[in-house]
């Protein structure tokens, strides 16, 4: 077998996104900065090296974005000048739906940090593809198409990460091309492998990041974009609904809609949903279909073409489900240490912030050749002295209040706003999203899902024709990378309590209960690796030889589940609300995944 490769760098950044794009412009800008301010003493040109999983950087960025430019303001001044961000809030709108109307909110209704004066709506994607371009002009290095697989760990440092293997057959054993991944050691390693990283995730098991803190309260975002004839929708115009379809008639989840102006003849539509909803028959993808027939929004895509879609989780629990962001080797910046404020429905700039406050913490690691958590801790003591972490904690309740309901969230919101974000307990505790899951007989009895709105491929589209406009390709000789590790718990037991709600709730088609239909039905098997290896959209029927030791039989009484990992959009749902637990997302080969188009 062929061995690893092993690189060397003194900065290692796990993720393409502006966050950890933030940190190695910033690293690099303070580093000249302090050769040039301290000539007797330079800092020897340290390495940056940033790792993207991704075929390119902005391929797996998604965000409904309306961007606050505090962040870049301090990060690159002149991006005025040289980036595409370009097109300014100059409307906006926050309503609410009923099944059949519109009704605008008085402004005396809506919160001040609802508003968007000087922001700008953009593509985050491309914001992201400018920041890298701006990196490189630096010296720093970005390694495209590389996922970080595995955290480098020597008891409590992190070390640096092996990157995926290429070349792995279904079961994960070494094909004729196999090519082990690169072992890159790093003296400091910065998270910003986003949503639900799966090193951050790992890590803040591994060393109890999140200690007393809430668990991380998350929604998902499902979006389109949309091409549509001039004057169908003003560019620059932001519109926010909550209400119908999440609210009412037999639902109750919280979340809402947006609707935003990219430029004249572009607008990008979405429906945000908290994933703490109790019904488990709830399919986000089919409310935003829904909602594009619901008469106020059909007139604005009835005459346009569905150009990209995508699908992303948000780290919505704010500063109370922040983990410990710092440690021997590490620290951590962006989504994936909860820099979003869920309340104002941004993220980006905060994410960008925790890049460069990282970067100040760095700059001294770096000169002081110390490394350790009691030096990186820097990187917390700035934040807690930031702007960032005064938004953060005058929010810090917010998302906790909604937990509630509409209508009683509403009510603690407006208290919050009184008493500073203190409301009437702080903090506010809830429990992690998979675990606020009902059962079938209580949340939705007989298990039926709403169904209603056709997919007529022009206005309103299946999942499989979602997928296919979100760019996203998985090599099918490789593993599956959604490990389920106890199968019987999906065909023996979640079947009858929840429904296998993984039909519903992942929004490509990846999870799809199948019932045989006839007689003879070969039998169902898992790899134990915890995937499917029947047949896949695609390929013909395969089935792995059972009499191998790599593979378990289970025997479904009423259908089986089928993975079709290859539609997967990397949203991290299922890795969320999975109603025990039972599925983990792991990176499938570098490269493979979205190619996001300007989302």
């Amino acid at each position: 077998m062929a061995e690893r490769e092993v690189l060397e760098t003194d900065v290692l950044i796990v993720g393409g996104g502006v966050g950890g794009l933030a940190c190695a412009i910033r690293l690099s800008d303070l580093i000249r900065k302090h050769n040039r301010e301290h000539p007797g003493k330079p800092l020897s040109d340290p390495q940056i090296l940033v790792l993207e999983k991704g075929p390119s950087v902005g391929a797996h960025v998604l965000s409904g974005c309306v961007l606050d430019t505090k962040a870049l303001n301090e990060l690159l001044p002149e991006w005025r000048y040289v980036s595409p961000i370009k097109q300014p809030v100059v409307e906006e709108e926050i309503a609410f739906l009923t099944a059949t109307k519109k009704l605008p909110l008085p402004e005396a209704l809506i919160p001040p940090y609802l508003h968007n004066e000087g922001h700008y709506v953009v593509s985050l994607a491309e914001v992201a593809e400018w920041m890298a371009k701006e990196a490189r002009e630096r010296g720093v290095e970005i390694l495209e198409g590389e996922a970080g697989a595995q955290l480098l760990l020597q008891g409590p440092h992190v070390r640096g990460v092996i990157c995926g293997d290429r070349g792995l057959d279904k079961l994960g054993k070494p094909g004729p091309n196999h090519a082990p991944g690169a072992e890159i050691r790093a003296k400091v390693t910065v998270l910003a492998d986003g949503v639900r990283g799966n090193l951050t995730k790992v890590l803040t098991r591994h060393l109890d990041l999140q200690g007393t803190r809430n668990p991380q309260t998350y929604a998902l975002g499902v979006k389109e974009l949309w091409e549509v004839p001039e004057g169908t929708f003003p560019p620059g115009k932001v519109l926010h609904t909550l209400g119908y379809p999440l609210q009412g008639a037999g639902i109750e989840a919280f979340g809402g809609s947006f609707v935003y102006g990219m430029d004249a003849t572009h607008l990008a539509y979405g429906l945000v949903i908290g994933l703490d909803y109790k019904d488990p028959t709830i399919d986000p993808h089919y409310e935003a279909q829904r909602l594009k027939v619901h008469p106020e929004f059909k007139k604005f895509f009835e005459k346009g073409k569905l150009v990209s879609y995508g699908a992303k989780a948000i780290p919505e629990g704010g500063y109370y489900s922040m983990p410990r962001l710092y440690g021997d080797g590490f620290v951590i910046v962006g989504d994936a240490g909860s820099f979003l404020n869920a309340a104002r429905l941004k993220g980006a700039h905060l994410a960008m912030k925790s890049g460069m406050l990282a970067a100040e913490a760095l700059l001294d690691a770096l000169s002081e050749g110390d490394f350790s958590e009691r030096s990186l801790s820097r990187y917390d003591d700035r934040f807690q002295n930031s702007w960032a972490f005064e938004e953060l904690y005058a929010m810090r309740n917010w998302r906790q209040a909604f937990a509630e309901g509409l209508l009683k969230g509403g009510a603690l919101e407006m208290l919050q706003r009184v008493t500073h974000g203190r409301g009437l307990i702080d903090p506010m505790r809830v429990k992690a999203d998979h675990e606020n899951t009902g059962y079938l007989n209580v949340e939705r009895p007989g298990g039926k899902p709403r169904r209603g709105v056709p997919f007529d491929g022009k206005l309103t589209f299946d999942k499989l024709t979602d997928v296919y406009h979100s760019g996203t390709v998985h090599g099918e000789s490789q593993p599956c990378h959604l490990v389920v590790p106890d199968q019987d718990l999906c065909v023996n037991r979640c079947t009858h309590e929840f429904g296998n709600p993984c039909q519903h709730f992942c929004p490509a088609n990846v999870y799809e209960w199948v019932v045989p239909e006839q007689k003879g039905h070969p039998e169902f098997v898992f790899p134990r690796r915890g995937v499917w290896a029947g047949p896949r959209m695609g390929n013909n029927a395969e089935y792995v030889d059972v009499t191998k030791e790599s593979v378990a039989v289970v025997d479904p009484k009423d259908g089986r589940l089928q993975l079709n990992f290859g539609n997967c959009v990397h949203c991290k749902t299922c890795d969320i609300k999975d109603p025990y637990g039972n599925i983990t997302w792991v990176t499938p080969e570098g490269g493979d995944g979205p190619r996001y188009q300007k989302l």
